[in-house]
């Protein structure tokens, strides 16, 4: 059957680059790339603008290509290769499709998995009632089969109450184990938690990673901890006043995470107080000035300088 696949006349402005963290110049590139490889696959889409190829007859529903994921793994090849990963990328997710939806679990207490998901990321009204675990990121059941990871946010759909689906999936989730890398600088030493894409979730059981990923049985002065995207959980344990030197270094490296991993969640930085409450380690200024230290993290500096 015949496709045609254009780049729509009204969004040809890569003045600034729709697709961070590719340069304007790059970005333009992928969509090119992007719309070539479609056409190949027999895809019948354009480009409007913004994060995704839609299809070309305004009317139809599918296919939706999202870009911005794709943007974040081409920053991390040479632009030589990005025509072949487009392509894996777009088979990907055709496979997918042709697949259809994957079944529900068979035996949610075994399967459900909680994730950290962004808020903005879902309709609100499929997430009004639930409370956030941190700023703008909710935790919700989920399952994965094939490497599709699917949510359920209706657990009443797999015959489940939200509370016991909730205790299945942090129950797997602790099952799950970790990868663990350690970045030293300036005798500053920060864990970089990755090895399955419900790394960043395991913050939701961080003792479980505490005790046996990094093999720290109790954190007497707390931890700064980051959740940058769904793969990846930066932590270090305070046990002086390095960590001063330590926010420094995680402000830099989860920032640098958020903006260039697939699956963004939060640039924060947090401080997780011995019985594991979370609290903000930095507070914005109205006048935009630097961070300061949040309130919580200039007691705790208070008190660690008195043990000098």
């Amino acid at each position: 059957m015949p496709t045609e696949t254009t780049e729509c006349a009204e969004s040809n402005d890569f003045s600034t680059s729709p697709l961070p963290p590719l340069s304007s110049r790059q970005a333009d590139r992928l969509v090119h790339l992007a719309l070539r490889t479609a056409a190949e696959l027999g895809l019948s889409v354009c480009y409007r603008g913004g994060p995704a190829l839609v299809p070309a007859d305004p009317s139809a529903a599918t296919p939706v290509l999202g870009l911005s994921n794709l943007a974040r793994i081409l920053s991390h090849f040479d632009e030589n290769d990005w025509q072949l990963v487009i392509q894996q990328h777009f088979e990907q997710i055709l496979e997918q499709l042709r697949q259809g939806q994957p079944a529900p679990p068979a035996d949610p207490e075994r399967e459900l998995i909680q994730r950290l998901v962004p808020r903005d990321a879902l309709p609100p009204e499929w997430t009004a009632d639930r409370p956030d675990f941190l700023p703008g990121l909710i935790s919700v059941p989920s399952a994965e089969a094939g490497g599709i990871v699917t949510m359920y946010l209706q657990p009443a759909d797999l015959g489940l109450a939200w509370p016991d689906a909730e205790r299945f999936g942090l129950a797997n989730l602790r099952r799950l184990r970790d990868d663990v890398e350690y970045v030293e600088h300036d005798d500053v030493r920060l864990a970089v938690v990755t090895g399955t894409p419900f790394a960043a979730s395991r913050a939701l059981v961080l003792d479980t990673v505490l005790r046996e990923s990094l093999g720290v049985e109790q954190a007497p002065h707390g931890l700064l901890a980051a959740v940058p995207a769904r793969d990846t959980l930066l932590l270090h344990v305070i046990e002086d006043l390095t960590v001063i030197p330590a926010l420094g270094l995680l402000l830099n490296v989860a920032a640098r995470c958020h903006s260039r991993e697939p699956g963004p969640l939060s640039s924060d930085v947090y401080l997780v107080t011995p019985d594991l409450t979370w609290h903000p380690a930095t507070t914005v200024l109205p006048d935009h000035t630097p961070l300061r230290l949040s309130p919580e993290l200039e007691s705790l500096t208070k008190l660690l300088a008195t043990r000098e």
